[in-house]
């Protein structure tokens, strides 16, 4: 995934509480397993005035002129700043990678539904969590200051306004350095690589019998695959 440090991006203001996973984007979208192409559907339902199909071109369908997304003030918005609860319901992945798609890199709010929070970080999207009283104070610049923009340092912690005021948020160790470093599940797992090949190799002297052509045939090994097969990593984690 694509790694996140600093970032200077335009705000775009959702004013809506408990904004849920199926308005992120509707499960008439949900057939496929890609991270990219949700873009085109995001917030489907308040984006377009019309009913969206799976197949269906938005190129050519009619927008919501009230929907803050479809302001032109707010095109190109690489920041939300929504409120509460922000990606509460169903546990889908796909609503963090529809926001990635549009642009959005970082959701400010006030608190976040713990699977969405989850998914967004595992995913390269920085979820950053602010008091009430200092979301709504932003909330008020971004309506009165067209081209509002925010600068987002995630190794200092802090958000910069346009007239320097420096906001500082928490963020927990693990999470910051995994976007920092633009690690998934997958990066994270293999910078163990050498390690879980350590142990392949000493699985294979200690319980030959499993690596038999027979058992192997019906898998694949190690090499046939991009890093570690997924059997070696199973077994490693059964053996800790």
């Amino acid at each position: 995934m694509e790694a996140i440090k600093k970032l200077t991006g335009l705000v775009a203001p959702l004013d809506r509480h408990n904004v849920d996973t199926d308005a992120i984007i509707p499960k008439q979208f949900l057939k496929s397993i890609q991270r990219t192409g949700f873009g085109p559907n995001l917030f489907d339902e308040w984006r377009y005035l019309d009913q969206g199909g799976s197949a269906q071109d938005c190129a050519h369908r009619r927008l919501n002129p009230d929907f803050v997304l479809n302001q032109e003030r707010y095109r190109g918005a690489q920041i939300l700043l929504a409120r509460n609860n922000f990606g509460c319901g169903s546990s889908r992945e796909h609503a963090a990678w529809a926001l990635l798609d549009y642009g959005i890199r970082c959701v400010i709010a006030p608190s976040f539904a713990d699977i969405f929070f989850s998914n967004a970080h595992k995913n390269g999207l920085l979820p950053v969590i602010l008091a009430n009283s200092t979301i709504d104070r932003l909330f008020q610049d971004v309506a009165g200051t067209p081209g509002y923009e925010l600068t987002v340092d995630l190794e200092a912690q802090t958000l910069v306004t346009w007239d320097e005021h420096v906001i500082e948020f928490s963020m927990d160790a693990s999470i910051k350095r995994r976007l920092m470093e633009g690690l998934d599940d997958i990066g994270i797992t293999l910078q163990t690589a050498e390690l879980i090949r350590a142990y392949e190799q000493r699985r294979r002297q200690d319980a030959p019998w499993l690596f038999s052509e027979e058992i192997c045939s019906a898998g694949a090994t190690v090499d046939s695959l991009t890093g570690p097969n997924e059997s070696t990593i199973i077994a490693a984690a059964l053996s800790a």
